[in-house]
């Protein structure tokens, strides 16, 4: 398989991890990346990179790639997986690393398996920036433990896990919808307490009840999670829901989670968080929140 021709989809903060890593390595021909950011901003299109060639358009990408990287956010998982199809090299694999429902990926695939290219998902199974390119991940399909080992050899941390397409993101899904659910639950459960007054009576009876836990620190690691990430948590969690609603099950809190997970991120877009970072702790954020959000105290 190798050398390759790399070309990434999104030059977020994963595509800029990933394309910065692979172009690094010897196994690797070339890295082309593609934003649709590029089109129409010419300092974001400027950051890239010298080692990486930003693309002149999604088909000029794909027309070189062997392989394709999509590290969009979970709403574009289809429209790109469609419109990277239109230009795919036949043979070529489309490793797709959003975070999107089952059925999702499995109309994703259907694309670029017509195209003649082989559809791998990825289910991304932690945040990707303690781990740079190693972040866990586990991958489906039928051409998954066939890349899975060319993957490992370009450095990442990958396993296939079956050869059906929509068992790595169910995993995922079914993950994040705990590690999602305890940062809005702490988000709404410690500013709760913190407009109370009573944090200090609070979270002690946390830690007897959960002593291995360190809330304070915790607390100021999701709040912080959230107030950066929220908008990319909230789609992420829209998709959970409809993984969750495409088995028959109700997904209640699924929809609450991406309901408060978009509630912050929304004060994040309106600039409630400047200047507020994890090590100044999640009493920081609540008391923004609570700013934000000001009405007569309760009696």
């Amino acid at each position: 398989m190798a050398p390759w021709h790399v070309g990434l989809i999104g030059f977020g903060e994963v595509g800029g991890i990933f394309g910065r890593a692979l172009a690094a390595h010897a196994d690797v021909v070339e890295v082309r990346a593609w934003d649709v950011r590029f089109a129409n901003d010419a300092a974001f299109r400027g950051q890239v990179p010298a080692a990486i060639v930003a693309a002149e358009s999604c088909a000029a990408l794909c027309e070189r790639a062997t392989l394709v990287i999509s590290a969009v956010t979970a709403a574009n998982t289809l429209a790109v997986a469609v419109e990277a199809a239109a230009s795919i090299r036949p043979g070529a694999f489309f490793l797709d690393l959003s975070s999107a429902s089952p059925g999702a990926k499995q109309q994703a695939a259907r694309a670029i398996e017509a195209a003649g290219a082989h559809y791998v998902e990825a289910g991304v199974m932690t945040s990707v920036p303690p781990y740079g390119i190693r972040v866990p991940m586990l991958l489906g399909g039928a051409y998954a433990a066939a890349l899975g080992p060319a993957l490992v050899a370009l450095g990442m941390d990958a396993k296939s896990v079956s050869e059906r397409i929509g068992i790595a993101s169910a995993i995922k899904m079914s993950r994040s919808i705990l590690i999602k659910g305890l940062e809005a639950i702490v988000i709404e459960s410690f500013t709760n307490a913190r407009r109370y007054g009573v944090e200090d009576h609070m979270l002690p009876t946390l830690d007897e009840t959960f002593p291995g836990i360190d809330w304070q620190h915790l607390g100021g690691y999701l709040f912080s999670r959230v107030a950066k990430h929220g908008r990319r948590r909230a789609e992420e969690m829209y998709e959970a829901a409809r993984t969750v609603e495409e088995t028959g099950i109700a997904p209640i809190a699924s929809r609450a989670i991406a309901d408060k997970q978009q509630w912050v991120a929304q004060f994040a877009a309106a600039h409630v968080f400047d200047g507020v970072v994890e090590r100044d702790g999640w009493k920081a954020y609540a008391d923004r929140i609570i700013c934000a959000t000001a009405t007569p105290g309760p009696s």
